[in-house]
């Protein structure tokens, strides 16, 4: 006999955190404990809580408990006027409500505020459904598979009881969407129950009989049977070990499936499996050796694989192997807020994730992936360090003295005077960019890991390669562009392709510039004219000047003798005064040519910057003078 436990069997995280929720409180309180109605569809778990001192009660009998009594809302949830009444008592109130089905809560409560009618697709007479229908005054419309809508109205929400079977949901969504046109609607069915209804399918259809567990009055156990029984006609439902027939464990049958509903612990499973088993005395299955892999212990820091069962917006569920379900927060698999768990995760992923507790309040391992990357970042940075290897990491933040960067999940800091090659007055800048850095401190110490990063090492090597090939392209006579980048009074230093050149004062313009700052400003682009290069010594001598034409080259021309020119005083000397007629060329007044009246010197009469009219007496381009005469156009 060959026996095949479908996957997801048993019982779902809402349903087990139910249950251990109710034995801590137990422990915890020391006190009547309570359940409102049955804590789930499951009469073994009852009578095992019963042992616990964990009794039921129904809220017809709410009046006969004191007011130091705690009463567990169950998995089902309730209306919200049981929670009001619960609270008027007084009462030690523990919700143990599925998140699931709060969650449902919530949207209906919501949405039946903004105006919406709500229908719920589902058994009319579960508990799940009632509790909802209590989130919206019990008026929603209820409805198993469609056939009893009619007229429906306009603005509806729809939700539905988590253990529904997704073949309804279709069903009941199609006729919506026919009448009614403002439509908002929740696939509110546990993807766990999907996962369990469809592994149940599969194996109904490869096995000669199939084996349903599960509490007879258990919504979804109901459902796990109606489709194993579509597909294999040879379907039993039994809620324990003790109602599987003879006649079945003594037959010649091949294969045998088993699932089980949602309310099914993990021990029932194991004693209908291991009775079978033991009356044909066959050496144990793969199936059963996983389920007494529950009983193995779960170590904080230990790596471990789970099947992803849920996914929900704070989390994912995990199934481990272990008598608890793993719990992983989204906060733990990504820092990033924006982002959709539910894009990174899906149902039936396979992940890697390590133990960071082993048990939480709701009773289940908290798992993390953050820890794992963080760890082989750790293992990444340090092989960095040893190997000087560039790293990218991301700046979070600009702190006193330099910047906090972030690498799979690892601090690093770096320093401001490791950041540029220059000084960076704001910091703040950096944040958000990504930036390549080398490990220069890994230091591992008892109050942690000290990580150093600098930039500008790395920087300096780029800059020398650059520099490199720029002085191997530059050659003697060449024009190329640069950036003013520092004034002195003796010139300017422009940046070319990444080195620096030297345009000297004398060398910016034709004509008399008293400082570079006169005709520069830093930041200027500008084209630049080699004068000299030696690449060895790492010198380049620039001009402005090469780039125009002398103006005393055709000045002759440019200046007849005997015509009038406009020009402007620029200094004095003690025997005259020169005037620019253009930059590069002055012109000389003597002091005998400036007034016809006897002067001590020219700026008794003239003034720096004044405009004048002169005659042009002598050119004499070899020389490079010319000679004018304010008196011979100054009138008497």
């Amino acid at each position: 006999m060959k026996i095949i436990l479908a996957d997801n069997a048993g019982f779902c995280f809402g349903v087990k955190r139910a249950v251990e929720e109710a034995e801590n409180i137990q422990k915890k309180y020391n006190k009547r404990v309570f359940t409102l109605g049955p804590l789930i569809h499951n009469n073994d778990v009852v009578n095992y809580l019963k042992e616990k001192n964990i009794h039921t009660t129904e809220l017809a009998d709410i009046n006969d408990l004191n007011e130091s009594d705690v009463i567990i809302i169950r998995s089902h949830g309730v209306p919200k006027k049981t929670i009001d009444l619960l609270k008027s008592r007084s009462l030690n109130i523990i919700d143990a409500t599925c998140p699931y089905v709060a969650n449902i809560h919530k949207k209906v409560d919501k949405y039946y505020k903004l105006g919406y009618s709500i229908l719920i697709i589902g058994d009319k007479n579960h508990p799940e459904v009632i509790g909802i229908n209590g989130w919206c005054d019990d008026s929603a419309i209820i409805s198993k598979d469609g056939s009893n809508l009619t007229k429906l109205p306009s603005k509806i929400c729809v939700v539905s009881q988590t253990t529904e079977k997704q073949e309804n949901w279709k069903k009941v969504l199609n006729i919506i969407v026919e009448n009614c046109k403002d439509i908002v609607a929740f696939n509110t069915i546990c993807s766990a129950t999907e996962s369990r209804q469809n592994s149940a399918e599969k194996i109904s259809k490869e096995v000669d009989l199939m084996l349903v567990i599960g509490g007879r009055n258990s919504s979804n156990t109901t459902k796990l049977y109606e489709i194993c029984k579509n597909n294999c006609s040879n379907t039993i439902h039994v809620e324990n070990s003790g109602e599987i027939p003879d006649d079945i464990i003594n037959s010649q049958i091949n294969t045998i499936g088993v699932t089980a509903g949602a309310s099914t612990p993990d021990w029932i499973i194991k004693e209908a499996i291991s009775k079978m088993y033991e009356e044909k005395n066959i050496e144990m299955s793969e199936q059963l050796a996983y389920m007494e892999q529950n009983d193995k212990q779960i170590i904080v820091g230990q790596v471990i694989t789970g099947t992803v069962i849920s996914v929900n917006e704070s989390g994912a569920f995990l199934n481990i192997g272990y008598k608890s379900d793993g719990l992983l927060p989204k906060s733990e698999v990504t820092k990033d807020d924006a982002l959709n768990l539910k894009d990174l995760i899906q149902v039936g992923n396979e992940l890697t994730v390590k133990v960071i507790r082993r048990k939480n309040e709701d009773g289940y391992v908290v798992l993390s992936k953050i820890e794992l990357q963080r760890e082989s970042a750790f293992k990444e940075i340090k092989e960095a360090s040893e190997n000087n290897n560039v790293l990218k990491v991301l700046v979070k933040d600009a702190v006193k003295g330099g910047l906090v960067a972030n690498y799979n999940g690892v601090r690093i800091f770096l320093p401001a005077s490791h950041i540029e090659l220059f000084h960076v007055d704001d910091l703040s800048t950096y944040i958000g960019k990504e930036l390549e850095v080398k490990i220069i401190e890994f230091k591992q110490e008892r109050k942690g890991t000290r990580i150093v990063a600098s930039r500008r090492n790395l920087l300096k090597s780029e800059n020398e390669i650059k520099e490199q090939e720029t002085w191997n392209s530059l050659e003697k006579d060449a024009v190329v562009e640069g950036e003013v980048k520092r004034l002195t009074n003796f010139g300017a230093f422009i940046d070319v392709q990444g080195v620096d050149g030297l345009l000297h004062v004398s060398e910016i313009s034709w004509g008399r510039i008293e400082k570079p700052s006169d005709a520069l400003k830093i930041g200027d682009k500008i084209k630049v004219y080699i004068l000299d290069i030696d690449k060895e010594k790492k010198k380049l001598s620039l001009s402005i000047k090469k780039l125009v034409e002398d103006p005393w080259n055709n000045v002759d021309i440019k200046y007849p003798v005997g015509n009038i020119v406009l020009g402007k005083v620029v200094r004095f000397a003690n025997f005259g005064a020169f005037i620019e007629l253009e930059p590069g060329v002055d012109a000389l007044v003597h002091i005998s040519q400036i007034s016809h009246n006897r002067i001590n010197k020219p700026d008794d009469v003239l003034k720096i910057g004044e405009e004048i009219k002169a005659k042009i007496l002598e050119v004499s381009k070899e020389n490079k003078k010319i000679g004018l005469s304010i008196k011979e156009v100054d009138e008497f």
